[in-house]
């Protein structure tokens, strides 16, 4: 008899485990794909989005907007993403400006690790209060080079975090007469002209700012890297 008992009481349990189980898999319903049912996680997104990880050497003098988008490509490419098409993140004065904004594709945009750091132009921006509220994913953690390394910010030594931008807040042009892009990246004067930065790792300069926190002390290499960076670019893919 208390073998018959015990047989029963398994059974019982093991009756229990199945229902419990039928319960949280209703319908027979399939575990999602990487959640160890056997399925294929997706693949990373490729690489759109980078800060690159040395400047080109002479200041802000790119040699203009088409050398900085050029300087852009060849990073991209030794990084294994030469097919796409990249543009530097720089707005420019005077006849014929360029907003920043408008050259840089649609989005989404994705860091080298495949992490999303906005989903388009607006939430790049803060166009709309609630996207202003929320921010954008980019800061020290996310803005990484093409190498897939963080690029050095406040605290560390030395700093860097100050990228060229030559924009507003919004992504657009200044309209001023003041020089804010050192000649449209054509200038490594010393102790002359201004170039606009934002901060890669939102920090310092009272505002937080990607990309409109403060202007340098001048257009030369030594004026940048007195300023707090090396001269650093945003360079995102359009396509």
């Amino acid at each position: 008899m208390k073998k018959i008992a015990g047989i029963l009481v398994a059974t019982t349990v093991l009756l229990l485990g199945t229902v419990v189980l039928i319960a949280q898999n209703p319908a027979g319903q399939q575990p999602p794909r990487g959640a160890g049912g056997g399925g294929q996680q997706a693949p990373p997104q490729p690489m759109s989005f980078f800060v690159t990880s040395v400047g080109k050497g002479d200041g802000a003098n790119y040699g203009g907007l088409a050398g900085a988008d050029a300087y852009c490509q060849s990073l991209a490419a030794a990084a294994g993403r030469g097919m796409a098409t990249w543009r530097a993140y720089l707005s420019t004065q005077g006849a014929g400006a360029v907003n920043a904004r408008d050259r840089i594709g649609a989005g989404p945009w994705y860091n080298a690790r495949g992490q999303r750091v906005a989903m388009n132009v607006a939430e790049l921006h803060g166009d709309t209060l609630d996207q202003a509220r929320m921010g954008n994913a980019l800061g020290k953690q996310l803005s990484l080079s093409e190498k897939q390394m963080v690029i050095n910010g406040v605290g560390d030594m030395p700093n860097q975090h100050d990228i060229l931008t030559g924009s507003q807040p919004d992504g657009r042009a200044y309209t001023d007469a003041a020089d804010h892009t050192c000649s449209n990246y054509t200038s490594n004067a010393d102790g002359r002209g201004n170039v606009q930065l934002g901060h890669h790792d939102k920090q310092g300069g009272g505002n937080g700012s990607w990309n409109s926190t403060h202007a340098s002390r001048g257009c030369s290499q030594p004026n940048l890297v007195a300023t707090g960076g090396a001269g650093l670019l945003y360079c995102f893919a359009t396509n």
